[in-house]
C-alpha cells in the first residue's frame, strides 16, 4: 500500500495502482448504469480508499478540490474522506473547519451520490453548524438536487448526539414525502436513530404523509404494535 499522498495527482496514481477487476465488477453491480450518471470506477475497495485518505489527511484543500473534479468515483470518495478526517481532528483550527464547510457546499455538484454525502456531511457540515444558525440546512432541504437534500438530513444527525433533535425533526418533516429513494432512506434511518419518545411524537404528526420507504426505516426498531400502527397510517 502507498501512504501519504499529498497531491491529487499522487493520490490518483496510488488509486490506479490499487485497482482490481474483481472490485470493479462489484461496483458495477452496486451502481447500475442507470444510476451511475457520469460516474466511472477504477475498482479500488472503499476500505483501501479510506486508508489512503487517512494517511493523506493533511492534503491541502486545493488538492482536495482537484480530487473532487476527478471523473473517478474513488477519487471523489477519497476527497470527502480527507475532508471528514480533517473535520474530525481536534487539532483542526476554526478557519480550516470553515474552509472545509465552504468547499463542501461550493462543490456539492461533485458530492452527488449517497455514499459521498454520508462520508462527510455529519462532521464537515453538521459539526460546523452545531454552534451556528442551521438555516443552510433548510436551504439544502429545499434543493432540487437529491444529494443536497440528503446532506440536509444526514448533517442534522450530528445535533442528535448533542441532545438537540429539533432541526432533524423539522428537516425530516420537510422531506417526509420526498420523491427520491436515497432521500427517503436517509430520512428514515436518521429518524430511527433518535429513538422514542421523540420519534413517536414525530410519527403521530407526520406518518400519514411519509413515503413507505422512509416510514419502514423509521419504525424498524419500535415495538411491533407501534410499528404496525404507524405503517397502517401511511
Amino acid at each position: 500500500m502507498v501512504f501519504g499522498m499529498h497531491t491529487a495527482g499522487a493520490f490518483l496514481a496510488a488509486l490506479e495502482s490499487l485497482s482490481s477487476g474483481d472490485e470493479l465488477r462489484k461496483y458495477k453491480r452496486a451502481f447500475p448504469l442507470a444510476r451511475r450518471g457520469g460516474d466511472r470506477f477504477l475498482g479500488v475497495p472503499m476500505g483501501t480508499v479510506f486508508d489512503l485518505a487517512r494517511s493523506s489527511a493533511d492534503m491541502p484543500l486545493d488538492e482536495v478540490e482537484a480530487l473532487l473534479d476527478s471523473p473517478w468515483h474513488e477519487a471523489r470518495a477519497g476527497a470527502v474522506s480527507i475532508m471528514d478526517f480533517q473535520a474530525r481532528s481536534p487539532s483542526t483550527p476554526p478557519l480550516r473547519r470553515r474552509e472545509l464547510y465552504d468547499l463542501y457546499l461550493r462543490r456539492h455538484d461533485r458530492i452527488d451520490s449517497w455514499d459521498l454525502v454520508d462520508r462527510a456531511a455529519v462532521h464537515v457540515v453538521g459539526s460546523y453548524l452545531a454552534d451556528k444558525p442551521r438555516d443552510p440546512l433548510y436551504g439544502l432541504a429545499h434543493s432540487p438536487r437529491p444529494s443536497e437534500r440528503r446532506t440536509a438530513i444526514v448533517a442534522a444527525t450530528y445535533f442528535v448526539g448533542l441532545g438537540d433533535p429539533h432541526d432533524l425533526f423539522e428537516i425530516a418533516a420537510l422531506l417526509a414525502d420526498d420523491p427520491d429513494e436515497s432521500v427517503q432512506k436517509a430520512t428514515g434511518w436518521a429518524l430511527r436513530a433518535v429513538g422514542t419518545p421523540g420519534l413517536e411524537a414525530f410519527l403521530d404528526r407526520c406518518a400519514p404523509r411519509m413515503t413507505r420507504v422512509a416510514l419502514r426505516y423509521a419504525v424498524e426498531k419500535l415495538p411491533r404494535g407501534a410499528r404496525d400502527r404507524y405503517l397502517k397510517a401511511s
